[in-house]
């Protein structure tokens, strides 16, 4: 306070000089800080562009930034055709289970069937011919039972495949992007590996994890080779094991982290299995909540195909066979109940 009492009685000259250099100053403090400013904001950039390039890379789709349908796009006539060529019997296999309200089921998805019908179905009948008839109503979770996860089921921090934001996704009267509804025809080559005959079991344990080297090992095993644009399913005999239990077991065996990024890397369309979640429960690693979903779905665009009944593939000794599947046209739908026919 003193120095400030002491210059304003200085001369005119000296005020001005003062005031130069204090604006000089100013301006030199205000060059810093934003010098200060531009070094932070960019030290930030380069501290965040590995994580940004990672969360992109982890997302990027090899069929282009705008593609919905995934996996996919890997179907061709050429390879339809090939399925076909399988077809030596004839025999169909139906892979879907039946749904109802007594299906073990991820809480909390449900099932409920009404049919209609006049009166008490008893009534006068119509016309001449003496028609009548039934109409049904069915209220349930498109979860449950044989099912196909689509792309929008599953993301990671509110991202789904080939980065598409939970914002231009999910709304709540159907999916705005990535819905099952779009799903074209599948027609190819399906692959059973009996995973339960390679371990030496008839029926796995909770939590058995198939990595990379187990599915190598069984389809070596079976003499098969995974090509691009297959359909895969995995045996563990869990679905005959826990078919007369009164409620869905929470753990069970299935693909592993390893196993899913190797099918994934070869060019699947979608993977399977006799299981209700595909993958091992508990996860290989606890602290993950369905890793290979993500991995699939999410990352890759591959299908994930549920409660498939596979049992009847094994028993006959099938490996290979013609796999067709029409999805359910339900605009918006996240999933999909479904009964894919295996034919050999």
């Amino acid at each position: 306070m003193e120095w400030e009492g002491r210059m304003r009685y200085q001369s005119d000259s000296k005020k001005m000089k003062f005031q130069a250099r204090g604006q000089q100053a100013s301006k030199v403090r205000s060059l810093v800080s934003t010098l200060s400013l531009v070094s932070t904001l960019s030290l930030s950039a380069m501290l965040l562009a590995p994580a940004a390039a990672v969360a992109d890379e982890w997302f990027q789709s090899p069929f282009g930034p705008d593609d919905t349908l995934g996996a996919v796009n890997r179907l061709t006539p050429e390879g339809a055709v090939a399925a076909s060529r399988l077809v030596k019997e004839g025999k169909v296999y139906q892979l879907g289970m039946v749904s109802g309200p007594k299906t073990h089921a991820y809480g909390p998805r449900r099932f409920q069937m009404i049919v209609h019908q006049l009166a008490d179905g008893t009534g006068t009948a119509m016309g001449s011919t003496g028609t009548v008839g039934n109409d049904d109503t069915v209220i349930t979770s498109v979860g449950i039972g044989s099912q196909l996860d689509g792309l929008g089921h599953i993301g990671r921090d509110h991202v789904y495949y080939n980065n598409h934001k939970a914002a231009d996704v999910v709304a709540p009267d159907g999916l705005k992007k990535l819905g099952t509804h779009l799903l074209p025809g599948i027609v190819t080559r399906g692959v059973c590996l009996n995973m339960a005959a390679y371990f030496g079991e008839k029926t796995l344990p909770a939590g058995k994890a198939y990595t990379e080297a187990d599915i190598r090992g069984a389809a070596k095993k079976q003499g098969i080779t995974i090509k691009e644009g297959d359909v895969v399913l995995l045996h563990s005999g869990y679905m005959t094991a826990t078919k007369d239990l009164p409620e869905l077991v929470p753990g069970e065996p299935g693909l592993g982290v390893s196993g899913a990024e190797y099918l994934a890397k070869l060019g699947v369309v979608a993977v399977g299995a006799d299981s209700w979640a595909l993958e091992a429960l508990p996860s290989e690693d606890p602290k993950q909540a369905f890793p290979v979903h993500q991995i699939l779905l999410a990352r890759h665009g591959v299908y994930i195909l549920e409660n498939m009944v596979t049992q009847p593939l094994v028993d006959d000794g099938v490996n290979e066979f013609m796999f067709v599947l029409g999805v359910p046209k339900l605009e918006g739908a996240v999933q999909a109940i479904i009964n894919p026919l295996a034919i050999r």
